[in-house]
């Protein structure tokens, strides 16, 4: 198992935000500078094109450290934010520049959703494995996953239909649903609430709701705000939901 390197520390407002690296794979985590251990730990996934400390997910991320006592843990996707891209990355780049119509953006968008999932999902449980040795997490600290819009939740929905750690989930739209994340959700029991920007240029709503309609769980619930596939909005939302969860 690759252990956890620590490279960068920061102290301000109460949150310690700490850079990591498991194995090639860099992260980081927030979490009070004073506290109980084993507070839960929330994982946060980035949209496509982003990376681990965008000013959105950063902000959500602190906001979860001083209001809720979480600590909550970003890793760049592959070919995201600090890590190189490969030859594949590139040339998915240029044909989204160049897709003629809809239907090649969403067929270009979807295979490499399924090859970032493929290769992501065992780098975030190698990830979590390595938090978990931590004293201030540890093997019981209960663990959520925090939301991502888009690419966020694409690789979120086959993380926690295969990971058992983690005990509820948010997640959102803005991206093309296809099978394998369909048949990934009716493996998830775990409490999700799921966000939808109603206005999205590219993804056809009908598609979310389906996908909402195949988690599995009894306990879920839809929210949905005005917004395109670039500006929605974490309006209206249950503020309280992987507090109750997960505490």
């Amino acid at each position: 198992m690759d252990s956890l390197c620590f490279t960068s520390e920061t102290t301000s407002d109460g949150v310690v935000e700490r850079g990591f690296a498991v194995g090639d794979v860099p992260g980081v985590l927030w979490s009070p500078a004073s506290g109980p251990a084993a507070a839960p730990l929330v994982l946060m996934g980035h949209g496509g094109g982003l990376h681990k400390k965008t000013p959105a997910l950063a902000a959500r991320a602190r906001e979860a450290v001083t209001r809720q006592g979480f600590s909550v843990a970003a890793i760049d996707a592959p070919g995201h934010g600090d890590r190189p891209r490969t030859a594949e990355d590139e040339q998915v780049r240029a044909e989204f520049r160049q897709a003629p119509d809809r239907e090649r953006f969403r067929s270009v968008s979807i295979a490499y959703a399924r090859s970032l999932a493929e290769r992501a999902v065992p780098e975030w449980q190698a990830t979590l494995d390595a938090l978990q040795q931590l004293p201030e997490i540890g093997r019981d600290a209960p663990i959520g996953y925090g939301g991502g819009i888009s690419l966020g939740t694409a690789i979120g929905i086959p993380l926690t239909a295969v990971d058992p750690r983690i005990s509820a989930a948010i997640f959102g739209g803005g991206f093309f649903v296809y099978d394998e994340l369909l048949a990934a959700a009716r493996r998830i029991t775990v409490p999700v609430q799921f966000l939808l920007p109603w206005d999205d240029e590219h993804v056809d709503r009908q598609s979310c709701f389906e996908l909402f309609d195949a988690f599995a769980t009894t306990e879920k619930t839809l929210h949905a705000n005005p917004g395109d596939h670039r500006t929605i909005r974490w309006t209206g939302v249950d503020e309280g939901f992987l507090a109750r969860h997960l505490t």
